[in-house]
Protein backbone atom coordinates (compact mmCIF):
# COMPACT_ATOMS: atom_id res chain seq x y z
CA UNK A 1 0.00 0.00 0.00
CA UNK A 2 2.90 2.08 0.82
CA UNK A 3 5.32 1.92 -2.67
CA UNK A 4 1.86 2.21 -4.67
CA UNK A 5 0.53 5.86 -2.44
CA UNK A 6 4.23 7.13 -3.85
CA UNK A 7 3.22 5.88 -6.97
CA UNK A 8 5.73 3.24 -7.56
CA UNK A 9 5.13 -0.69 -8.61
CA UNK A 10 5.98 -2.86 -5.78
CA UNK A 11 8.09 -6.10 -6.77
CA UNK A 12 7.65 -8.78 -4.55
CA UNK A 13 10.68 -10.63 -4.81
CA UNK A 14 12.90 -13.56 -2.59
CA UNK A 15 16.30 -12.49 -1.58
CA UNK A 16 18.77 -13.03 -3.75
CA UNK A 17 22.04 -11.39 -4.85
CA UNK A 18 20.78 -8.61 -7.62
CA UNK A 19 17.26 -9.80 -6.57
CA UNK A 20 15.71 -8.76 -10.38
CA UNK A 21 16.64 -5.74 -12.18
CA UNK A 22 20.39 -5.28 -11.25
CA UNK A 23 20.68 -8.74 -11.80
CA UNK A 24 19.31 -8.34 -15.38
CA UNK A 25 20.74 -5.31 -16.28
CA UNK A 26 24.28 -5.97 -15.50
CA UNK A 27 25.08 -8.37 -18.37
CA UNK A 28 23.85 -5.89 -20.21
CA UNK A 29 25.82 -3.37 -19.71
CA UNK A 30 28.73 -5.77 -19.47
CA UNK A 31 28.09 -7.48 -22.40
CA UNK A 32 28.82 -3.87 -24.07
CA UNK A 33 32.00 -3.61 -22.75
CA UNK A 34 33.37 -6.70 -24.16
CA UNK A 35 31.61 -5.23 -27.22
CA UNK A 36 34.27 -2.08 -26.65
CA UNK A 37 37.26 -4.57 -26.22
CA UNK A 38 36.07 -5.88 -28.87
CA UNK A 39 36.80 -3.05 -31.08
CA UNK A 40 32.79 -1.80 -31.66
CA UNK A 41 32.62 1.83 -31.00
CA UNK A 42 30.43 3.13 -27.93
CA UNK A 43 28.10 5.26 -30.17
CA UNK A 44 27.50 2.13 -31.94
CA UNK A 45 26.74 -0.06 -29.01
CA UNK A 46 24.60 2.44 -28.20
CA UNK A 47 22.68 2.88 -31.15
CA UNK A 48 21.94 -1.16 -31.43
CA UNK A 49 20.01 -0.58 -27.93
CA UNK A 50 18.24 2.19 -28.78
CA UNK A 51 17.11 1.02 -32.30
CA UNK A 52 15.60 -1.87 -30.11
CA UNK A 53 13.96 0.56 -28.19
CA UNK A 54 15.54 0.89 -25.02
CA UNK A 55 15.87 4.73 -24.02
CA UNK A 56 19.28 5.27 -24.26
CA UNK A 57 22.52 2.23 -24.60
CA UNK A 58 24.11 0.54 -22.05
CA UNK A 59 27.42 3.02 -22.20
CA UNK A 60 25.41 5.87 -21.39
CA UNK A 61 23.23 4.35 -18.84
CA UNK A 62 26.63 2.97 -17.10
CA UNK A 63 27.98 6.11 -17.39
CA UNK A 64 24.48 7.93 -15.72
CA UNK A 65 24.49 5.69 -13.00
CA UNK A 66 28.26 5.78 -12.30
CA UNK A 67 30.81 3.44 -13.10
CA UNK A 68 32.22 3.12 -9.67
CA UNK A 69 28.72 1.50 -8.90
CA UNK A 70 28.63 -0.53 -11.96
CA UNK A 71 32.01 -1.81 -11.28
CA UNK A 72 31.16 -2.77 -7.35
CA UNK A 73 27.91 -4.06 -8.84
CA UNK A 74 29.45 -6.60 -11.48
CA UNK A 75 31.99 -8.00 -9.53
CA UNK A 76 28.97 -8.63 -6.47
CA UNK A 77 27.41 -10.54 -9.16
CA UNK A 78 30.44 -12.50 -10.45
CA UNK A 79 30.91 -13.39 -7.09
CA UNK A 80 28.03 -15.07 -7.16
CA UNK A 81 26.92 -16.35 -11.01
CA UNK A 82 30.63 -16.66 -11.85
CA UNK A 83 31.35 -16.91 -15.75
CA UNK A 84 27.54 -16.59 -16.38
CA UNK A 85 28.36 -13.18 -16.92
CA UNK A 86 30.56 -11.18 -19.17
CA UNK A 87 34.06 -10.63 -17.15
CA UNK A 88 34.61 -7.21 -16.01
CA UNK A 89 37.63 -5.38 -17.89
CA UNK A 90 40.41 -4.68 -16.39
CA UNK A 91 40.43 -1.02 -18.13
CA UNK A 92 37.19 -0.30 -16.37
CA UNK A 93 38.92 -0.63 -12.87
CA UNK A 94 41.72 1.93 -14.31
CA UNK A 95 39.00 4.18 -15.22
CA UNK A 96 37.20 4.28 -11.93
CA UNK A 97 40.55 4.01 -9.96
CA UNK A 98 41.02 7.62 -11.93
CA UNK A 99 37.99 9.00 -10.67
CA UNK A 100 36.14 8.75 -14.27
CA UNK A 101 33.17 8.03 -13.52
CA UNK A 102 30.72 9.17 -16.00
CA UNK A 103 28.31 11.90 -15.32
CA UNK A 104 28.42 12.91 -11.77
CA UNK A 105 32.47 13.47 -12.60
CA UNK A 106 31.43 14.70 -16.48
CA UNK A 107 33.36 12.24 -17.76
CA UNK A 108 32.95 8.28 -18.16
CA UNK A 109 32.62 6.77 -21.56
CA UNK A 110 31.19 9.66 -22.11
CA UNK A 111 32.14 13.72 -21.72
CA UNK A 112 29.28 14.86 -20.18
CA UNK A 113 28.55 18.75 -20.50
CA UNK A 114 25.18 20.08 -19.23
CA UNK A 115 23.74 16.62 -17.72
CA UNK A 116 23.64 15.32 -21.58
CA UNK A 117 26.69 12.72 -23.12
CA UNK A 118 28.52 14.42 -26.01
CA UNK A 119 28.20 11.90 -28.54
CA UNK A 120 31.18 12.01 -31.27
CA UNK A 121 30.74 9.64 -33.99
CA UNK A 122 33.86 7.02 -34.16
CA UNK A 123 36.26 6.49 -36.85
CA UNK A 124 34.16 5.56 -40.30
CA UNK A 125 35.63 2.04 -41.26
CA UNK A 126 36.30 0.54 -44.80
CA UNK A 127 32.31 0.86 -45.37
CA UNK A 128 32.06 3.76 -43.58
CA UNK A 129 29.99 4.26 -40.47
CA UNK A 130 29.61 0.64 -38.99
CA UNK A 131 25.88 0.44 -38.26
CA UNK A 132 24.33 -1.89 -35.22
CA UNK A 133 23.41 -5.49 -36.91
CA UNK A 134 21.13 -7.58 -35.38
CA UNK A 135 23.59 -10.03 -33.69
CA UNK A 136 25.05 -6.37 -31.64
CA UNK A 137 21.65 -6.59 -30.59
CA UNK A 138 20.39 -10.03 -29.45
CA UNK A 139 23.79 -9.73 -27.63
CA UNK A 140 22.21 -6.91 -25.75
CA UNK A 141 18.98 -7.64 -24.91
CA UNK A 142 18.54 -11.51 -25.06
CA UNK A 143 20.68 -11.99 -21.31
CA UNK A 144 18.18 -9.94 -19.98
CA UNK A 145 15.52 -12.07 -21.06
CA UNK A 146 18.03 -15.16 -20.47
CA UNK A 147 17.76 -14.04 -16.44
CA UNK A 148 14.16 -13.04 -16.02
CA UNK A 149 13.46 -16.84 -17.04
CA UNK A 150 16.11 -17.85 -14.24
CA UNK A 151 14.62 -15.62 -11.78
CA UNK A 152 11.07 -17.36 -12.57
CA UNK A 153 12.51 -20.28 -12.45
CA UNK A 154 14.35 -20.20 -9.19
CA UNK A 155 10.91 -18.73 -7.69
CA UNK A 156 12.91 -15.09 -6.86
CA UNK A 157 9.57 -13.90 -8.59
CA UNK A 158 7.15 -16.05 -9.10
CA UNK A 159 4.83 -13.90 -12.16
CA UNK A 160 6.35 -13.53 -15.67
CA UNK A 161 3.65 -9.86 -16.13
CA UNK A 162 4.84 -8.50 -12.74
CA UNK A 163 8.62 -9.33 -14.21
CA UNK A 164 7.90 -7.31 -17.47
CA UNK A 165 6.25 -4.70 -15.41
CA UNK A 166 9.38 -3.89 -13.24
CA UNK A 167 12.10 -4.03 -16.36
CA UNK A 168 9.76 -1.42 -18.03
CA UNK A 169 9.63 0.88 -14.91
CA UNK A 170 13.39 -0.58 -13.80
CA UNK A 171 15.26 -0.37 -16.28
CA UNK A 172 13.22 1.56 -19.24
CA UNK A 173 13.30 -1.42 -21.24
CA UNK A 174 11.44 -0.89 -24.49
CA UNK A 175 7.98 -0.35 -22.94
CA UNK A 176 5.91 -1.14 -26.43
CA UNK A 177 8.01 -4.58 -26.69
CA UNK A 178 5.64 -5.17 -23.61
CA UNK A 179 8.83 -6.65 -21.49
CA UNK A 180 11.96 -9.08 -21.58
CA UNK A 181 9.22 -11.68 -21.22
CA UNK A 182 6.91 -10.42 -23.38
CA UNK A 183 9.40 -9.98 -26.19
CA UNK A 184 10.51 -13.55 -25.62
CA UNK A 185 6.96 -15.20 -26.07
CA UNK A 186 6.23 -12.53 -29.16
CA UNK A 187 9.69 -13.93 -30.83
CA UNK A 188 8.96 -17.60 -29.57
CA UNK A 189 10.96 -18.67 -26.37
CA UNK A 190 12.19 -21.54 -28.75
CA UNK A 191 13.65 -18.96 -31.20
CA UNK A 192 15.35 -17.38 -28.23
CA UNK A 193 16.54 -20.54 -26.49
CA UNK A 194 18.55 -21.14 -30.25
CA UNK A 195 19.76 -18.04 -30.42
CA UNK A 196 21.00 -18.35 -27.45
CA UNK A 197 22.75 -21.43 -28.51
CA UNK A 198 24.16 -20.31 -31.35
CA UNK A 199 25.66 -17.04 -29.14
CA UNK A 200 27.14 -19.85 -26.53
CA UNK A 201 28.62 -21.15 -29.51
CA UNK A 202 30.44 -18.43 -30.86
CA UNK A 203 31.05 -15.83 -27.66
CA UNK A 204 30.78 -18.01 -24.75
CA UNK A 205 28.77 -20.06 -21.96
CA UNK A 206 27.82 -16.89 -20.46
CA UNK A 207 24.96 -17.03 -23.27
CA UNK A 208 23.75 -20.82 -22.76
CA UNK A 209 20.27 -20.64 -22.14
CA UNK A 210 18.86 -21.34 -18.83
CA UNK A 211 16.51 -24.25 -18.08
CA UNK A 212 13.35 -22.38 -17.68
CA UNK A 213 13.04 -22.00 -21.64
CA UNK A 214 11.80 -25.39 -21.58
CA UNK A 215 8.87 -24.94 -19.87
CA UNK A 216 8.36 -21.02 -20.76
CA UNK A 217 5.15 -20.29 -22.10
Amino acid sequence: AFVGAIDRLPLPVKSSPGFLVNRALTPYMLEAMVMLDEGIDQTVIDAAATKFGMPMGPIELADQVGLDICLDVGDMLRSKFGDALPPTPAWLREKVAKGELGRKTGRGFYAWRGGKAEKLPGPPGPQGLVEPTPEMIDRLVLPMSNVCVACLREGIVDNADVVDGAMIFGTGYAPFRGGPLNYARTRGPENVAATLRALAQKFGDRFAPDAGWETFK
